[in-house]
């Protein structure tokens, strides 16, 4: 189950990252278009559709990377006082009874809307400039795809929560016990310099301690 879970974390870890340069491309497609529109009144036919595009990727691209760290929306202020057990057996019947079949049901009619629309190469009609929307569509059933995989990998923690009595740790966790660790070695190392306490690699190089009298 463990390694299931991390290899899920993982997948949503990088695909959520990946797509998430798109905010870059969205911000500069936005961007140039208030340039264009407002300081040279030459507004580009492409702009809008660019922006509603890239922003719905992102919002369903995002689904599973944020599953995998926890971020969604709960109503949590009768969950939180639960033991986590309880909570794991609520999460458990509620993937079963909610997510996948909702889950399902959105990969089944995104593939009928984006086999559709690659039949007939489908393009926008919000703006002359006939902007392919066809490749869109197919990021329902992908997202879809990802929410299931990772989905599975939450129905794991439930399982294992109830056995241990104890949440398994989200790669969010792990980001954060990374980031105290390395916090607490930099402090480490500059309470060392201070004190005149070379690190073993300096030691090793040779450097002699400084003698903070005589500074």
């Amino acid at each position: 189950m463990l390694r299931y879970i991390a290899f899920a974390d993982d997948l949503s870890a990088w695909f959520g990252k990946v797509f998430a340069w798109g905010i870059l491309i969205m911000a500069f497609g936005v961007g140039y278009e208030v340039v264009a529109r407002y300081l040279f009144r030459a507004p580009t036919p492409w702009a809008f559709d660019l922006s509603y595009i890239l922003y719905g990727t992102l919002f369903m691209m995002a689904g599973a990377y944020t599953l995998s760290r926890d971020g969604h929306v709960r109503g949590d202020f009768i969950y939180r006082l639960w033991k986590p057990r309880t909570q794991a057996r609520l999460e458990l019947v509620l993937y079963f009874i909610f997510f996948f079949p909702g889950i399902t049901a959105l990969v089944f009619s995104g593939w009928k809307y984006a086999e559709r629309s690659w039949r007939y190469l489908e393009v926008s009609s919000n703006s002359p400039a006939g902007v392919p929307i066809f490749q869109f569509k197919t990021v329902i059933v992908a997202a879809g795809i990802l929410l299931f995989l990772q989905g599975v990998a939450q129905v794991f923690r439930c399982i294992l929560c109830i056995k241990t009595g104890e949440w398994p740790k989200t790669a969010e966790d792990v980001e954060e016990l990374e980031k105290v660790l390395l916090q607490t070695k930099s402090l480490d190392a500059l309470k060392s310099e201070d004190e005149g306490i070379l690190p073993p690699r300096e030691l090793a190089a040779g450097r002699e301690p400084r003698d903070r009298d005589a500074q």
